[in-house]
Order: C-alpha cells, then structure tokens, then sequence
C-alpha cells in the first residue's frame, strides 16, 4: 500500500477529489494549508507528490474528521531500528476513544517518516495526548526499554495537523 500527498488550492484539490471519486482519498486543511491524501496499492495520480510506503496500519479514514502527521526525521543507519520499533509497538492507541486510523509511512524520497494517526475529533486526540497510553507511547528512549537511542534522529520531530474538509 502506498500514500501520496500533494499540496494546493483548496477549489483545486476539491476538482481532484471529484474527479476520481472512486479513489481513497482525504481532503484536509488548516489555516494556511490544503492537502490531499491518496491511499492506493497503484500509482500516484499526482504530478508531485510526496510518496510514502505503508508499513503498518489499522483502521479506514471513513469517521475521521482530524489528523495529526507526526514528522520524524530519520538517518539512513536508523531506518531499520526506527521500523522494527514501530512494528512492535503496544498498540494502545487502537483502544483510544476517538480513534479512527493509524498510518506509519516509510517516505520513499527522503528521510522523514509519518506517523498519521485520524481521529473523529480535535477534541479526541487532546483527550489522548492527556492519557497514560500517551505517556507510555512517548517515553523517553533508554537502553533498558530496547527503544531506539536517539542518534538515529537526524533532526527533531515536528506536528502537522489537519481538519478534513466536509463532502459537499
């Protein structure tokens, strides 16, 4: 499975989002922003989109109304650890109420990963980011835990964050 996310317009995206209706696809934004993600086991239908491999996911996209894109830089030494940790994560933000979907994107043109997590409200994932299972997910990595020591970082981590915009 593959991800592509472009940028543009809002009235553009929205053409796009039409015109292959039978796609998967998330129109979202914020303030500034539009995106669109298309999730496919075929080909972009982007002329320059960033491209990601789906490496672990659950969920469908169909009751989210916000996402959260968790950027996280990645040396080319670290790859491997950095997957192995996600792939045998606890899983507990799956019982999380309010939560939709979890996407983790290997990037196929740079080094930053994506942890794309939907949620059915703003509100939702603030509830998370409060709960124990936050907390857990996000300790801070040490020998013991066997979690990735922080030098396969290649720089620090950033939030993108996204309301999906309503069908007309």
């Amino acid at each position: 499975m593959n991800i592509f996310i472009t940028s543009g317009t809002t009235d553009y995206l929205q053409k796009v989002k039409k015109k292959y209706s039978n796609e998967n696809m998330i129109l979202m934004g914020d303030d500034e922003t539009s995106v669109i993600l298309h999730e496919t086991n075929g080909k972009t239908l982007f002329n320059h989109p960033r491209k990601y491999e789906v490496i672990d996911s659950f969920g469908t996209f169909e009751q989210a109304k916000y996402v959260v894109m968790n950027n996280i830089p990645v040396t080319d030494e670290g790859r491997p650890l950095f997957e192995y940790r996600f792939k045998n994560r606890k899983r507990n933000i799956e019982n999380q109420d309010g939560f939709v979907a979890i996407r983790v994107l290997r990037p196929l043109l740079s080094n930053t990963y994506v942890i794309l997590t939907l949620w059915e409200s703003q509100s939702a994932f603030n509830k998370w980011k409060e709960s124990e299972s936050f907390q857990k997910a996000h300790n801070k990595p040490n020998a013991s835990t066997g979690a990735p020591p922080s030098d396969i970082f290649s720089g620090p981590s950033y939030i993108t964050t996204y309301s999906i915009a309503e069908e007309e």
